[in-house]
């Protein structure tokens, strides 16, 4: 009965959507696949998933009640940072990580533009049509939100979730983290020039067929 109660095992259990890999479930909740792969094959045998065309979910109520848990827990230990980045994850809806995390995304996390620990937004596009429940979930984790970065002496808490809200969102796969499109991310960063400008220079040697605006080179060591 136990065995769905660890943190590893919760994560995948909020964290899977019918048909999942166990790669694919290691992406989402930012873990070693061999990792994930002895967690599932507890859970299988404990009777909780089953390999049906990929994983499965035996009882759907035993992820709604996980997240209830999850939840009422951040009330004692709110998110950090690197486990406010798989909350998304666990809300059921579509999204995509935008603007500065777009590019922290698709360099790989090879570039990341200074953020302070104490003051750190994420940016996420969402559906116009979710907003109100994105408000609503992120509330739930005490996690304050809103469609313009706020400044950090008007919040409680360190983390914010700045939400872009479109009629639809296209979205791309990197690392098992939904972000939006390559083309996109470069001109957001072509936008902010002198705060990207080596992300450029990264994504312009990362990937073919963009036009970074850029001749600039970093230095070898």
């Amino acid at each position: 009965m136990y065995e769905a109660c660890g943190e590893k095992e919760l994560k995948v259990i909020l964290a899977l959507d019918p048909g999942d890999t166990i790669s694919g479930v290691a992406r989402k909740v930012d873990e070693n696949r061999e990792t994930i792969r002895r967690v599932v094959n507890r859970i299988e045998e404990a009777g909780y998933v089953v390999y049906d065309d990929g994983l499965q979910l035996v009882d759907q109520t035993i992820q709604d009640a996980g997240l209830e848990l999850l939840m009422a827990a951040a009330d004692i230990s709110p998110p950090s940072i690197s486990e406010a980045y798989v909350l998304p994850q666990f809300a059921g809806m579509d999204y995509a990580y935008t603007a500065i995390d777009a590019v922290y995304v698709w360099t790989h996390g090879g570039y990341q533009v200074a953020r302070n620990p104490e003051d750190y937004p994420l940016f996420i596009a969402v559906r116009e049509s979710d907003l109100d429940a994105w408000t609503e979930f992120f509330d739930r984790f005490g996690i304050p939100t809103a469609e313009e970065r706020q400044p950090a002496e008007d919040l409680d808490g360190a983390i914010q979730v700045v939400l872009e809200p479109r009629p639809q969102i296209e979205v791309e796969m990197v690392d098992g983290r939904p972000v939006i499109p390559l083309q996109e991310t470069v001109a957001f960063a072509n936008e902010y020039y002198a705060t990207f400008e080596s992300a450029l220079d990264m994504l312009g040697r990362m990937y073919d067929d963009i036009d970074t605006d850029t001749s600039y080179r970093m230095e070898p060591a």
